[in-house]
């Protein structure tokens, strides 16, 4: 079933779901269920799953020299998703990148999605590759994320790269976009921002995931932003439980977004870890009551391969 189908079958009500990340390679899908399974308490509709750009890794050759390389070490997102669907029956949502991929790549990629039962997708342009300071797209590739919209939303409707093909099946794809409550790192402003989010919205674009954020001022300010400028698709909020006080730096480092000063100040008072991750845990505890009031369809939770403070949230909130 299509996300936007899930929500208004809830009939008002707030959905459960959550992200997870692939497992390096090597290792196996247990400890990934291991994670999962105590999250169907909530009975999500829907599980996310990542896909990660490729990486730039040195090997050394027989004559000492290192020889440069580019792989994935988080590869197998489709696997997954097929995975977690036949054993929860549960719907999976794959992140499709820009980054990595030709529009031949892609659109074999939405083929293998139909064939596997997977009709929901996440369109993202993706990062840059580790030690490159600018996203570029692959050669034959998409640059923007409304571009990738627009061949997903194509393809469902029998637009192939090659030409039309007529089809009796519906084939389309209900796709989901990246919003930024505290604006893009790379977008001049939070006007651009948001325009270039009503552009993946018009090129087909059926619903928007935030990027995490832990001011919910910042996300209700964002949503009527959003409705002020005629994006009416729903807007689901991404929770990210604070967990290590390295989080103080590091969010903020690579997420570009602002820790408020009450949520900084209860971290630095922690004297161990497990101190911080009960501060978090109260912390998105109270987000999402805040939230579940403003009327949001689906509270999202990134869970970074760790779902025990994501199962407390979830007992006290669903």
């Amino acid at each position: 079933m299509k996300i936007t189908d899930h929500i208004k079958n809830a009939n008002g009500k707030t959905l459960f779901s959550f992200e997870i990340v692939p497992p390096q390679k090597g290792v196996g899908i247990a400890d990934l269920y291991k994670n999962i399974d105590p999250l169907m308490e909530f009975k999500p509709p829907f599980i996310d799953v990542t896909t990660s750009r490729e990486e730039y890794i040195f090997l050394e050759r027989g004559n000492g020299l290192m020889e440069r390389k580019i792989t994935r070490m988080r590869p197998g997102t489709l696997g997954i998703c097929s995975a977690i669907q036949n054993k929860y029956n549960v719907d999976t949502v794959p992140h499709v990148l820009c980054g990595g991929f030709t529009k031949e790549e892609t659109e074999y990629l939405l083929v293998d999605c139909m064939y596997l039962g997977i009709n929901n997708i996440v369109a993202l342009r993706g990062d840059a590759m580790k030690g490159e300071k600018y996203f570029e797209p692959s050669v034959g590739g998409h640059k923007y994320a409304s571009d990738l919209v627009k061949q997903i939303h194509d393809l469902g409707i029998g637009e192939y790269l090659h030409g039309k093909i007529e089809s009796d099946t519906d084939n389309s794809f209900c796709i989901g976009v990246a919003g930024y409550p505290e604006k893009h790192i790379e977008a001049p402003s939070m006007n651009y921002d948001l325009q270039m989010l009503k552009k993946k919205v018009d090129a087909g674009a059926d619903y928007i995931v935030t990027q995490m954020f832990f001011d919910n001022q910042k996300f209700f300010e964002f949503v009527n932003q959003a409705r002020e400028i005629g994006i009416d698709v729903p807007i689901i909020p991404g929770i990210k439980p604070i967990a290590t006080k390295t989080h103080l730096q590091m969010l903020p480092q690579v997420f570009k977004i602002d820790l408020p000063e009450a949520l900084i100040n209860e971290v630095i008072k922690c004297k161990t870890n497990n101190d911080v991750r009960e501060v978090g845990i109260e912390w998105a505890i109270n987000q999402s009551k805040e939230l579940l009031d403003f009327g949001i369809p689906v509270l999202h939770f990134y869970s970074m391969g760790k779902s025990d403070n994501i199962l407390k949230i979830g007992r006290e909130i669903f």
